[in-house]
């Protein structure tokens, strides 16, 4: 089953964060657990990307508006993962000894997700926590960044519920025409039984019609033996005489 255009772009939205948190771990020195998840959440965006435009059933003005919007994704969160990726080593140089601090609970997991649930469901890196870890990227942001990261993230989903509007409208008008076509062919059947109806009781006629036809002929048929049988009987009398 390949995925649809939302949950492609949900699943970009979990990976901006996965980056975003990853981001935050290397500003404060932490090394990230484990590249696995973001790299494997990446591979099932462009394999999702790639069933799409190969999905002959996908709507061509869908695919004109969603496919290229995907690819774009697809290339900036490529290119900051590997940005990312690159600069862990330079960071880890350069903090050789760092300050021992708190224990500090990162939010990646070295047990890579499942692709399946990478697609199909909303990212969790620590379901009980989520709320935390959306207060640490945003501590790590001013306040006219954080505006701009939710306004971001608003017309994103406004995209979003105006796709799913769309679709649920088309579903919509799909429906009614379904429901006309039920209908007409109801009136179909109905005339159907009709014409039947009317051609049964035309039937029903013609058979009284023909068993009266058949009394009559019987009938018929002894009244004209007797005749004949009287003629023959004069005939004989008459050559006796």
């Amino acid at each position: 089953m390949s995925a649809t255009p939302e949950q492609l772009l949900l699943l970009a939205d979990d990976i901006k964060l996965s980056l975003l948190e990853r981001q935050r771990s290397q500003d404060l020195g932490l090394a990230p657990s484990s590249e696995d998840s973001v790299s494997a959440s990446l591979d099932q965006l462009r394999r999702g990307i790639e069933a799409l435009q190969q999905d002959k059933s996908l709507d061509a003005s869908d695919a004109a508006e969603t496919l290229p919007h995907l690819e774009a994704l697809l290339s900036t969160l490529t290119t900051q993962h590997h940005g990312f990726a690159s600069a862990s080593p330079a960071a880890a140089s350069s903090n050789p000894s760092p300050t021992p601090r708190a224990s500090k609970n990162v939010r990646f997991s070295d047990t890579p997700v499942s692709p399946s649930d990478e697609l199909f469901g909303r990212y969790r890196d620590d379901p009980a926590n989520e709320s935390e870890g959306y207060r640490d990227v945003a501590a790590q942001m001013d306040n006219q960044q954080v505006y701009d990261y939710h306004n971001q993230i608003m017309e994103e989903q406004d995209e979003h519920l105006d796709r799913l509007g769309e679709s649920i409208g088309r579903q919509r008008e799909l429906s009614m025409q379904i429901g006309d076509e039920l209908d007409s062919h109801v009136a179909m059947l109905d005339e159907v039984d009709g014409v039947v109806d009317r051609h049964q009781s035309r039937l029903d006629r013609a058979k009284r019609t023909l068993g009266s036809v058949a009394r009559t002929a019987g009938e018929n048929m002894q009244m004209t033996t007797i005749i004949a049988l009287i003629i023959i009987l004069i005939l004989l009398i008459a050559v006796l005489k």
